[in-house]
């Protein structure tokens, strides 16, 4: 595969991915972030003679990624505003909540695991989307204890997108020997959660097909073929978990595609290679 065809079928995976694939692009709080929080937490911390806070804050997950102690927080500071900031995280509400709720009678929750139901907890978040928490112990009160985790929060609304990423993929890469192996045999390259790359070789007509839930990004790379698109199947039984395979197709749309060719065929759409000058070897990215 030359680095031509590698970034068409690149650029069509990417655009085919933001049209159909049901992913959540998620961002992250990074350590930049997290220390805009803390400095903001401990400034008005110090503003409202709170010196002895210790602040906390951790990502969605509830891992810590950074820690201030002020002057004078006392022993245990350090592991209570964590515990607050992780329950804020894992539970998605401010720790008052859950205060209040055994005040009131539950104290069954306390039995819960990496659970502080104390007051100071504070989730962060960024567009509706919680990004991470932020604990504080060891000011004047409980209540200023959620004062200044209030406004370590706050700062993240304010704070440039650059405090934020989306976690980064783990890159898959295959040598031109893997490819070609695969394309010898005709076998998938990749087969992951919402896309996969087949390395496709046929040297005879096929069954129709409809992938109910996978777009077919076809890039012909050798050989042509006849693919008929639309229409009905004919005879079509469910052969596995949202595929269906029938003898042929009538009606459609009939067309020769050749080397260079690039169809993409929508979820839910009869396809069919009707006929193949053999041997036919093209890439077919299945989007789902």
């Amino acid at each position: 595969m030359n680095l031509k065809n590698f970034v068409i079928v690149f650029v069509l995976l990417i655009m085919s991915t933001a049209s159909h694939a049901q992913v959540a692009n998620k961002k992250s709080l990074t350590l930049e972030g997290a220390m805009k929080v803390i400095a903001t937490a401990v400034d008005y911390a110090k503003k409202n003679n709170a010196p002895g806070a210790a602040i906390a804050v951790v990502d969605e997950g509830g891992n810590l990624i950074a820690l201030e102690r002020l002057d004078g927080t006392f022993a245990a500071g350090a592991n209570i505003s964590i515990g607050k900031a992780r329950t804020a995280a894992l539970f998605k509400k401010p720790t008052k909540v859950f205060e209040d709720i055994i005040a009131k009678g539950r104290t069954s929750m306390v039995a819960l695991q990496d659970f502080t139901p104390l007051q100071g907890g504070v989730p962060i978040t960024l567009g509706g989307e919680i990004v991470g928490a932020i604990g504080v112990s060891g000011a004047a009160s409980a209540q200023q204890d959620e004062e200044i985790a209030v406004a370590g929060a706050n700062a993240i609304g304010s704070s440039s997108a650059s405090m934020m990423t989306a976690p980064s993929a783990q890159v898959t890469y295959f040598d031109n020997s893997k490819v070609s192996a695969a394309f010898a045999k005709g076998m998938p390259l990749l087969e992951i959660a919402n896309y996969k790359i087949h390395a496709s070789r046929r040297t005879e007509p096929g069954m129709a097909e409809v992938h109910v839930k996978d777009t077919d990004i076809i890039y012909m790379l050798e050989g042509s073929a006849t693919l008929v698109t639309g229409g009905t199947v004919v005879d079509g039984k469910t052969t596995a978990q949202d595929e269906i395979r029938g003898k042929e197709i009538s009606g459609g749309e009939t067309r020769t595609i050749t080397k260079g060719d690039v169809i993409v065929v929508p979820a839910g759409t009869p396809h069919w290679f009707k006929a193949v000058q053999a041997p036919s070897l093209y890439y077919v990215v299945k989007v789902s």
